[in-house]
Formats: C-alpha cells, sequence, structure tokens
C-alpha cells in the first residue's frame, strides 16, 4: 500500500476518534425531563393545564358542638300493685294493657266481716249520742255528775274512733290506682287468695319519660338542670328534644361517669320505656359562624392555609381556625361572607394555578 494513503487512513481514524471524543462531551436534549419541565408548575403545559374543583360560597351558619352518648328510657313513675291486706280477691275491674286514671277501683278482696262489723258499730253509735243528749240535759239541772257526763261522751267518741278504723279497714281490701298510667298483664285471677307480696299488675306512667343518662366526667360541669338535648330510638327517623331535670349528686369513682335525667313531654305516647336512646348533648353553639369543611385546610409548616377561588385561579390564604366539629372546622381570621372556597383537589392547588369550578355549594 501506498505510504501516503496508509497515513492517511490512520490520520482520519485519529480525527474520527477526537471528534467523538468532543460529541460526547457536549450538552444533549433529554425528553422525559423535557415532559417533565413542561408539566411543572410554571411550564408550558401548567399554563394551559385547568384544574376542574368544587368551591363553596362563604356563609355565616349556626355552628355546634357536642358529644353523643347511650341512655335509656324510663317511665316517669311505675310500681307493682299489691293489696294492704290479705284475703280472696272477688273483683278484677281492669282490661289488661288499658290506660287508668288515679283513684280508680282495680280490684277488691273480701270485706264482707268488715261490713257487717260495721253494721253493728252504726247500729250503737244512736243510741250513744241519744245517751250523751240525755245526761247533757240532765247536768244542766244538776240531776247527774259531771262524771257520768263525760263517761258517755268518751263512750260516743270511742264509738266513733272505732267505726272509722272498720272503715279504713275496707279501704284496704280495695286496690286503687295510685296515679294516671297504663296497666299491664294481670298475674292473679278472680277468687285466688292475695297476701301484701301478692303482684296484681304493674303500673306505668308514660308521659312524660325519663331519659337517663351518662357522660365521662370530663363533661360534668357541662350538664346541669335545665341543659338541652336531643335524642333518637332505633327505628324511628326523627329525633326528639328533652330537658335534663336532675343531675346525680357525684361523679361515680369505679366508672368515672357522671348521670343525668332529663324529662321528654312524650304528650303522644309514641314511645315506652324500656328503649335504649342515642343522646345527643351541645357543648357550645355559634349561632353567625364561619365554617368550612375540614378537608378544604391544607396544613403548611405549622399554618393552616385554605385555597379561594378569584378570577379564575387558585389563591392561598392563611386562616386562624376555632372551635372543631367532626365534619367542620370555624374560622376566627382570614375568610369574610362572600369569599369562594375550594373544597376539592387541595393536593393539587398551586397558587396562580388556573381552575374551573364544578359545583357550588
Amino acid at each position: 500500500m501506498n505510504k501516503k494513503i496508509k497515513w492517511g487512513i490512520i490520520i482520519l481514524v485519529g480525527v474520527a476518534i477526537v471528534g467523538g471524543g468532543i460529541y460526547s462531551q457536549l450538552p444533549k436534549t433529554n425528553d422525559e425531563l423535557n415532559a417533565a419541565d413542561k408539566m411543572a408548575p410554571g411550564g408550558q403545559n401548567a399554563r394551559r393545564q385547568v384544574l376542574n374543583v368544587n368551591a363553596k360560597i362563604i356563609t355565616p351558619q349556626s355552628l355546634t358542638d357536642g358529644f353523643t352518648t347511650t341512655g335509656v328510657l324510663l317511665p316517669d313513675e311505675e310500681v307493682d300493685l299489691s293489696f294492704e291486706t290479705s284475703g280472696k280477691i272477688v273483683e278484677i275491674n281492669f282490661e289488661e294493657g288499658t290506660s287508668v286514671t288515679k283513684g280508680q277501683l282495680l280490684a277488691k278482696v273480701n270485706d264482707r266481716p268488715l261490713q257487717a262489723q260495721l253494721q253493728r258499730l252504726t247500729a250503737q253509735l244512736k243510741l250513744a249520742e241519744d245517751r250523751v243528749f240525755r245526761q247533757d240535759a240532765l247536768l244542766k239541772r244538776d240531776a247527774v255528775s259531771k262524771e257520768a257526763y263525760e263517761q258517755v261522751k268518751t263512750d260516743l267518741a270511742t264509738l266513733n274512733a272505732d267505726i272509722e278504723i272498720v272503715k279504713e279497714n275496707i279501704k284496704l281490701t280495695e286496690l286503687r290506682a295510685p296515679f294516671d298510667g297504663v296497666i299491664g298483664l294481670r298475674q292473679v285471677s278472680v277468687g285466688s287468695y292475695a297476701s301484701p307480696t301478692t303482684v296484681v299488675a304493674k303500673l306505668t306512667k308514660i308521659a312524660p319519660l325519663k331519659v337517663e343518662f351518662s357522660v365521662p366526667e370530663r363533661y360534668a360541669n357541662q350538664i346541669r338542670k335545665g341543659t338541652n338535648l336531643s335524642f333518637r330510638v332505633e327505628g324511628r327517623l326523627n329525633s326528639f328534644d328533652a330537658k335534663v331535670y336532675a343531675v346525680e349528686s357525684a361523679i361515680d369513682p369505679d366508672m368515672h361517669q357522671f348521670t343525668a335525667r332529663a324529662l321528654y313531654p312524650n304528650t303522644a305516647r309514641t314511645l315506652l320505656p324500656g328503649r335504649y336512646a342515642s343522646v345527643s348533648l351541645k357543648k357550645e353553639e355559634i349561632p353567625d359562624a364561619i365554617a368550612i369543611p375540614t378537608q378544604a385546610i391544607v396544613p403548611e409548616m405549622g399554618k393552616d392555609k385554605v385555597f379561594l377561588y378569584r378570577s379564575g385561579k387558585a389563591e392561598p390564604v392563611e386562616i386562624t381556625t376555632g372551635m372543631r366539629t367532626d365534619a367542620e372546622v370555624q374560622v376566627v381570621k382570614g375568610l369574610q361572607p362572600g369569599d369562594t372556597l375550594i373544597t376539592s383537589g387541595t393536593l393539587q392547588l398551586r397558587m396562580g394555578l388556573p381552575v374551573s369550578l364544578d359545583n357550588i355549594d
């Protein structure tokens, strides 16, 4: 091979090697980095991208903080009916499950011996009264001693006392309703022997009803006479309002619970005692609060901020919060009525990001 040609090839290979080294050191375009840069805030695509969000118009509203506990419905009054004396039952004057009024005669035991004794004493009464009248007339004419007159007066008073005793014993044979209520199932029949330990039936007063509930000891100072509450029972969609009328005198040292009772009128008698209730109590109520959904708040470096919709863009605003409930937070500083608060997509929002409102509450 010609020496000139040989050296020419060597020179070309050397130039190619040097040129490749220089090219490798030159800056190059990275497609992935370019794509990421375009999607980043302030990139070309970001400037064109619009985020669809939901929003809420800020309006003052009532904000209530409370807690829920369990309770039980109790009758206003309830008693096991029984006789105060012993004897054979001769009358039952009520129907099971019906309403009765105070003083109504419900049942009676045999009182014939007492009635006979009353008739005998009543028959003696006229004669005793005549004796007192005659002795009084004689005493005025000094025809009888003062002692004899006082004796017949004592006999008359004793007779009247005996009559009253028999009458009271007759009353003991009658079973009467001590208050208005609903009488339950009877446990005896006519002809059975009853004693003071025999339960005839149960009488229950269901209007009003008592709502008994307990709260943790930390809430004890917030429960007092006059505290309003509401409760729900299973199977009923609506809630019922009641008011505390009495509280326990001390906190239970074992359970660390504070017990109270409230009254519910139950005028329609739609609720029955014995049912469990879900009791809701209010701890604090603010009538004109600015409250926002919890998910609208973005914590950042120990501060809370939200995003407002202004002129088609998201604008961050620092806020100061107050009372919190399960779903809402009170804002005491940073928002005004009429502001449009962005409530969705908060983690994707950035200052000046174009947004489009899908729904406004």
